[in-house]
């Protein structure tokens, strides 16, 4: 799964996910469940536009606002079908800005975190759906998913589950096509060279929020 990542909004993105404007300022080296967060999403224009979004999908027909909590996270293999993300799925997919991910590994001692972050340490599009609902008191709220995938080889030992980054070749195919030409980014390897280390405990409280985070341990 992915419960917890790093982003860092800024001109680098907005040239890499070749977005017109850029409305707000976003930093984030711990972003949890729950918070708003930068979405990339096709505009109704045709341009890409950045957006913030609620992380924990909320499906337009549920019943409470809370179901979104159990949503941070959908797997690939299932996004077709599954009744929360068949919808979103078919008409409204989105790229999620990371600059990298948290990944923790079981030992004797207890979880060790993980960070996790391409090797040149440029942003990622992790592959993401989204959806609007609509609370009793007639406030809209757009939320987003992040889609997961079998781990590679590197996440493998930390995890068997990682985001869906998709190639920024392909990013025009996963916002933009029909959902069949879409489901072949579903089953396409990583081509992305990452890197992972370990980091201190201080990324488990999502209060703590700051570069430390992302700081080496022996």
């Amino acid at each position: 799964m992915c419960g917890r990542y790093v982003s860092k909004i800024d001109a680098d993105v907005e040239r890499h996910f070749n977005l017109s404007k850029v409305a707000f300022d976003f930093s984030s080296y711990n972003v949890a469940p729950g918070r708003d967060v930068p979405v990339v999403r096709q505009g109704e224009g045709g341009e890409r536009e950045l957006v913030l979004m609620r992380w924990g999908l909320i499906p337009h027909w549920a019943k409470e606002e809370r179901i979104g909590y159990k949503m941070i996270n959908a797997r690939a293999e299932t996004v077709a079908s599954k009744p929360a993300y068949r919808q979103p799925f078919r008409r409204r997919r989105c790229l999620i800005p990371a600059n990298g991910f948290y990944e923790w590994q079981k030992s004797e001692s207890g979880k060790i975190p993980y960070y996790i972050h391409r090797e040149d340490d440029t942003v990622m599009g992790f592959a993401g759906l989204w959806d609007s609902w609509t609370n009793p008191a007639g406030e809209r709220i757009e939320s987003c998913t992040i889609v997961t995938t079998a781990a590679n080889t590197l996440i493998q030992r930390l995890h068997d589950r990682m985001p869906l980054i998709i190639s920024p070749d392909d990013y025009t195919v996963w916002l933009t096509a029909e959902s069949s030409g879409a489901s072949e980014l579903l089953v396409k390897p990583v081509s992305l060279r990452l890197e992972t280390y370990a980091v201190s405990t201080r990324v488990n409280k999502p209060q703590n929020d700051d570069s430390a985070c992302i700081e080496r341990v022996a």
